[in-house]
């Protein structure tokens, strides 16, 4: 049965790919204006979701009404990313390998992702500028501030270079907190991208599962000018993000409970 069932979800989710990536390219993206063109990129962020199985609850939102805004989350699994561009599309801050992913580069791309270079600190400064002119343009910038993904038992800090963007451009920071779920309720770990997993594996995981449900909590946005510097811009994100999902982002990495998918980070956008 549960191959059946990823045949199933793999054949729905190359028809969504079909659509969002070739006559968006072709027709839709190119001709449809703003607003409808962000709703367009949503629904089929949307749609992809449901093609693997996952069902989408969102609480609150937008991100913002047009002004620009850092939308900061925690990071558990490339379902995140498409999470979070289906409430709004956002410009992602990603790794430059990010690009050749298949479903998510090319969203990420349509929707004008920042990809850097993580392999050093000498890209850091562009990296922030860039990141602080796309905000002062209107845009929502989308971050995953831990830099790696987490199981979801344990929770990294938030690096503060993302948040001196904010400070630069004088935009609000917007918490969003990710939670994945058995449909009982229950976390969900075998979801989580970690460890040594290819893309793919990951997928295949989450295509074989019964259900999967995504929770999406959009908190109030913290102005950039109420923290004294990006540490206690990145504390306070941290927090409120923690306050929902129950798991501090400590300082120091604590090895989870669980088997080696649960126990592992890997770099990730």
């Amino acid at each position: 049965m549960s191959q059946v069932r990823v045949v199933v979800r793999l054949v729905r989710l190359v028809a969504v790919l079909c659509a969002a990536v070739l006559v968006g390219a072709v027709l839709a993206v190119p001709v449809l204006g703003g607003p409808a063109r962000a709703r367009w990129l949503s629904a089929c962020c949307r749609a992809a979701l449901r093609a693997v199985g996952v069902r989408l609850r969102v609480n609150g939102g937008p991100y913002s009404d047009g002004a620009g805004v850092l939308v900061v989350a925690n990071h558990m699994s490339w379902i995140d990313v498409l999470a979070m561009a289906a409430v709004q599309p956002v410009r992602m801050l990603a790794k430059h390998e990010v690009r050749d992913w298949p479903v998510i580069g090319a969203l990420a791309a349509r929707t004008g992702a920042l990809f850097v270079d993580r392999a050093g600190l000498r890209a850091l400064p562009a990296t922030v500028d860039a990141t602080a002119q796309a905000l002062r343009s209107g845009s929502a910038v989308g971050v995953f501030p831990e830099g790696t993904t987490w199981c979801g038992q344990a929770a990294g800090p938030f690096r503060r270079a993302a948040f001196q963007a904010a400070i630069d451009a004088g935009a609000q920071v917007r918490p969003v907190a990710f939670e994945l779920r058995r449909p009982d309720g229950t976390p969900d770990r075998s979801s989580a991208f970690v460890g040594d997993q290819t893309l793919w594996d990951s997928l295949h995981r989450v295509l074989r599962l019964p259900a999967l449900i995504c929770e999406l909590t959009v908190l109030p946005a913290i102005p950039a000018g109420s923290a004294a510097d990006r540490r206690e811009l990145a504390r306070m994100a941290a927090d409120a993000v923690a306050a929902v999902t129950g798991v501090p982002h400590t300082a120091e990495w604590q090895q989870p409970l669980g088997g080696a998918a649960e126990s592992a980070r890997v770099e990730a956008a």
